[in-house]
């Protein structure tokens, strides 16, 4: 009788560490936003008005983040400012903008962004039974995009029956079939309008043998006593987002966490449900996914909005964006063609030089048409180029 009641005070030691929580530091004390107005100007150099507006605006918002008191980056204030003005006097071009900062973290986007979610294949087979959930495959990226509508900066399409890594070992490395052609985040950016590409992989599901128990003593008695009703399962979620428009990968994080106790996700329980977050699993995965999402939003929240081109009708463009993703008429982007990068990203002088203005006059719930502030440039631009808040 003493040795079980030694065994079982073994074992609720062993229990409580597990089961104790972190202290939720989610509630953050927040100032009231603050609003900096700020003016910027540029040479107009050899006819470049567009270069020359970008300019200003970038040396505005510098100047409102060295006003901010070094609170906020010029990055955390992207989007976050509106162009409220904006003149050309004695070969400059001059703009006035308004930047709204607080305390907090990310930005609060005055475009959504859209995203489409990617299945998370699993790194090892076997690691998830046929006797468990198979929603985790397509579960874990939908509620990651569930929860990013939610935040109110994105626009989410589903298609998390579409596998990207072949060999998802590798990821986020793909196998592409031509180095020349768009590759497999472009392609699916493309057929879905979306301008990043979610996916990530299952990295470890594995549960903890059973077959062997180090050490020796009564601890080691207590766990080989209840290996079979107390198990212990790890679990790792790699979470990839890719441009839309270059196919690069501008996020990639590691989630890993340990389940103890009821390892097991019934067949039937999806991801987000009641009954699946009420599980040890399913509220470790939860977690998981909530921290994905923040992390994401917060980076992705202050990234330029871009979309396509759909439709040129003479002098008028069509872009695949309206008013659920926020626009407005009268906002102004900048055409880009199909093959210029807009982050950066190719050392070519050619790729960073944009093609017009766009200016929005009519605006819907999906499209939206507007005119270039140089009719002829009308010739230069085409069906599937990108536009993009300056």
């Amino acid at each position: 009788m003493t040795v079980r009641r030694l065994i079982f005070l073994s074992v609720i030691a062993l229990m409580i560490p597990a089961c104790a929580t972190t202290p939720d530091n989610t509630h953050r004390d927040e100032a009231a936003p603050e609003v900096i107005s700020s003016q910027g100007q540029a040479e107009i150099q050899q006819g470049a008005v567009i270069e020359a507006r970008f300019k200003a605006i970038q040396q505005a918002i510098r100047h409102a983040a060295k006003s901010a008191g070094g609170r906020h980056s010029s990055r955390d204030l992207i989007a976050n400012t509106k162009v409220v003005d904006e003149w050309r006097e004695n070969n400059h071009y001059f703009v006035q903008i308004v930047a709204v900062v607080g305390q907090q973290e990310g930005c609060q986007a005055t475009y959504k962004k859209r995203i489409v979610a990617t299945a998370f294949p699993i790194v090892t087979s076997g690691q998830i039974s046929g006797n468990e959930s198979q929603d985790l495959f397509g579960g874990i990226p939908r509620e990651i995009m569930n929860q990013l509508m939610e935040t109110g900066d994105f626009i989410g399409r589903n298609q998390t029956r579409t596998v990207l890594y072949a060999r998802p070992d590798l990821a986020p490395d793909m196998i592409t079939t031509s180095q020349y052609s768009d590759n497999t985040i472009q392609q699916l950016a493309r057929q879905n309008n979306s301008q990043f590409v979610l996916s990530g992989v299952i990295r470890d599901f594995a549960v903890e043998s059973t077959d062997y128990i180090r050490g020796a003593g009564l601890l080691a008695q207590a766990k080989s006593a209840l290996r079979d009703v107390i198990v212990r399962r790890g679990i790792t979620v790699d979470v990839y987002v890719h441009d839309g428009l270059s196919g690069a990968l501008l996020f990639q994080h590691r989630y890993s966490d340990s389940i103890l106790g009821d390892v097991w996700i019934p067949v039937g329980y999806s991801v987000g449900s009641a009954r699946f977050k009420a599980t040890p699993a399913g509220e470790k995965i939860s977690r998981i996914i909530k921290m994905a999402t923040q992390d994401i939003d917060r980076v992705f929240s202050c990234y330029p909005f871009t979309t396509r081109i759909v439709k040129i009708d003479d002098n008028r463009v069509v872009i695949a964006a309206g008013a659920q993703d926020k626009l407005k008429v009268g906002d102004k982007f900048v055409v880009y063609g199909n093959s210029r990068n807009l982050y950066g990203l190719d050392n070519s002088q050619g790729n960073k030089q944009a093609i017009g203005l766009l200016t929005l006059d009519a605006v819907n719930v999906q499209l939206s048409t507007g005119h270039l502030e140089v009719p002829g440039n009308i010739r230069k631009i085409k069906v599937g180029d990108w536009v993009k808040s300056w």
